[in-house]
């Protein structure tokens, strides 16, 4: 679910599976479309916080919405095509933000790979904090059927990537191990962020992450 993150164009995106959702409105009414898809994703975040996915009713979800259920449908196919799309969304959000630091960091000139890693670190991290009630939905055990294993593939194409990053060859046993720890740390500590109690905390967590990344992405020897 979660990990520093930059597009590639190499990597098979983990997205949503066709559906009604993907089909759209007529041009005209994009702007409305986006507006029932918007209204009912924060729905959907609310009563799943509070209720857990298991037992979020469908009724409460489009009446927090003020969306009908037969719309819900057309949209989302029900409340597993909900969920997907909060973590879509989560993902994406992240994705945009680790690449525009990373972009900005090679723009000033930085091309070593620990500091840009530490930098794309530091911005997933600070997104984890400003979106901290939905990551703390998307960790919970109650998920979907079939989420977990959309999440390892997401997990999986994340560290990829992370070795790019650190440009460690991934043939090497020892790259493999030592870029999985540094994904493990940094979903650790976006666990963490979501049980903080305000800014200033986060801030310290983050700090102090990010000094921890530094010291294990340094190369043996």
């Amino acid at each position: 679910m979660s990990g520093i993150v930059e597009s590639s164009g190499t990597e098979p995106a983990c997205r949503l599976p066709d559906g009604p959702a993907g089909m759209g409105l007529p041009e005209g009414h994009a702007g409305q479309d986006r507006t029932v898809r918007r209204a009912l994703l924060d729905a959907a975040l609310e009563v799943f916080t509070e209720r857990g996915y298991t037992d979020a009713v469908l009724t409460q979800i489009a009446g927090r919405s003020g969306i009908p259920v037969g719309s819900l449908f057309q949209h989302y196919g029900g409340k597993r095509g909900l969920y997907l799309a909060l973590w879509e969304e989560f993902r994406e959000e992240q994705e945009r933000r680790t690449a525009a630091t990373l972009a900005s960091e090679r723009s000033r000139g930085v091309d070593d790979p620990i500091v840009l890693f530490v930098a794309g670190a530091r911005a997933y991290l600070e997104g984890a904090w400003d979106n901290r009630r939905l990551g703390r939905l998307l960790v919970e055990d109650d998920s979907p059927a079939g989420f977990d294993a959309l999440r390892r593939q997401w997990d999986r194409a994340w560290v990829r990537r992370n070795a790019r990053l650190l440009e460690v060859d991934e043939r090497q046993r020892a790259g493999r191990v030592r870029v999985s720890v540094l994904t493990t740390v940094i979903g650790g500590a976006a666990r963490e962020l979501g049980d903080c109690g305000d800014e200033t905390e986060a801030r310290e967590i983050v700090d102090e992450v990010c000094g921890i990344l530094i010291h294990l992405s340094a190369p043996p020897g």
